[in-house]
C-alpha cells in the first residue's frame, strides 16, 4: 500500500514537473452578477486554473523557471438562462530579459467578446482534435496565444507552431460565425482577425517587432545600453507600416498595450539618444497614447 501510494506521489510530480509550460494567475470576476451562487463561480476558478496550468501544451520539456509568467482574468458582466455567461477576458504575459531579473511585459489583450456555459464541476480538457465546449477553445486559444508570442521574442516567427494550433482551434469551433468572437464575416478586430492577422505575411512587421525589439533590444541591455536603445527604436519604428496597413492599427495596439510604459522608460533613463523619429514613429502608431511618447520628447 505505502510502495503504491509512493509511485502515485512520484506519477504527480512528474507530471506537474513535465507538463507545464504555464505559472498563471487566474481570476475569476464576478463583481456584477448578483443572482449567482459565488460556490460556483470558485469552483470555476479553480478548475480554469487546473486547466491552464496542469495540461501539456506543447511538446518541449518547461524548467520550473522556465515557464512562462502569464494571467488570465475572466470578468463576467452577465448571467443568461441557468449556466451561461458573458463578459471580457484579458491575458497578459512578460518574459525574462537576459542577464537580468527584470521581466518585460510580452503580451496585454483584452477581449470583450467572452461568453460561455458552465455547469459547476464540469470537465475541462483540451483535445486537439474535436471542440468540446466554448470555454475550452476560448482558453485554449488564448493560451497558444500566450505561447506563441513568447515564442516569437525568442526566435524570429518562432511562434508558428503554436499560432497554428490557435487557428485550428478556431477552425473547429461550432458555428463560429453566430459568434462574435470567432466569425470571419465582421470587419470588427476579434480573435479569427487576430491569428489571422499574425499569420499572414501582409504583417511580417508586427512579429519581426517582437523579435528585435526583445532578443536585439532588451536582451543586449546589459551589455551595451546605446546599442540596445538603437535596436529597440529600430524595431518599433517597423511597427509604423504595420499601422498603416487597415486593421493594422490594432496589431499595433496590441504591442503597445504591453509596451507602452516600457518604451517611456527606456527612452527617459539611462544614456541620452536622438528620439525625434522614433516619437514622430509612435505618434502614428499609438496616438492615443500622445501623453506618453510626450515625456520621450522632453
Amino acid at each position: 500500500m505505502k510502495k503504491t501510494i509512493f509511485l502515485i506521489v512520484l506519477l504527480s510530480l512528474y507530471l506537474n514537473l513535465s507538463a507545464q509550460e504555464l505559472n498563471c494567475s487566474v481570476v475569476v470576476s464576478t463583481d456584477k452578477i448578483v443572482d449567482a451562487d459565488p460556490k460556483v463561480f470558485k469552483t470555476l476558478e479553480r478548475a480554469i486554473d487546473e486547466f491552464v496550468n496542469q495540461t501539456k501544451w506543447t511538446q518541449k520539456e518547461f524548467e520550473p523557471e522556465e515557464r512562462i509568467e502569464c494571467s488570465i482574468v475572466l470578468t463576467l458582466n452577465e448571467k443568461t438562462g441557468s449556466n451561461f455567461y458573458s463578459g471580457s477576458i484579458q491575458v497578459q504575459s512578460s518574459r525574462p530579459v537576459f542577464n537580468s531579473i527584470y521581466n518585460t511585459p510580452v503580451l496585454n489583450y483584452k477581449d470583450d467578446n467572452l461568453s460561455f456555459s458552465y455547469i459547476e464541476f464540469e470537465p475541462l480538457q483540451y483535445d486537439v482534435n474535436a471542440y468540446q465546449s466554448e470555454l475550452i477553445s476560448t482558453l485554449s486559444y488564448f493560451v497558444y496565444l500566450i505561447i506563441g508570442m513568447d515564442a516569437d521574442t525568442f526566435d524570429l516567427n518562432g511562434g508558428d507552431e503554436y499560432f497554428n494550433i490557435c487557428q485550428n482551434i478556431m477552425d473547429q469551433v461550432d458555428s463560429p460565425n453566430d459568434k462574435k468572437a470567432w466569425q470571419s464575416n465582421t470587419n470588427k478586430f476579434n480573435r479569427f482577425h487576430l491569428i489571422n492577422k499574425i499569420l499572414s505575411p501582409t504583417y511580417d512587421n508586427f512579429r519581426s517587432t517582437y523579435y528585435n525589439y526583445h532578443l536585439k533590444g532588451m536582451d543586449g541591455m546589459a551589455d551595451n545600453q546605446i546599442e540596445a536603445k538603437n535596436n529597440i527604436k529600430i524595431a518599433i519604428m517597423g511597427l509604423e507600416k504595420v499601422a498603416e496597413i487597415t486593421m493594422g492599427t490594432q496589431l499595433s495596439r496590441i504591442f503597445m498595450d504591453a509596451k507602452a510604459d516600457e518604451i517611456t522608460n527606456i527612452f527617459t533613463e539611462g544614456p541620452q539618444m536622438d528620439t525625434d523619429d522614433l516619437v514622430q514613429a509612435l505618434y502614428v502608431i499609438a496616438p492615443t497614447m500622445a501623453n506618453k511618447w510626450e515625456k520621450i520628447e522632453q
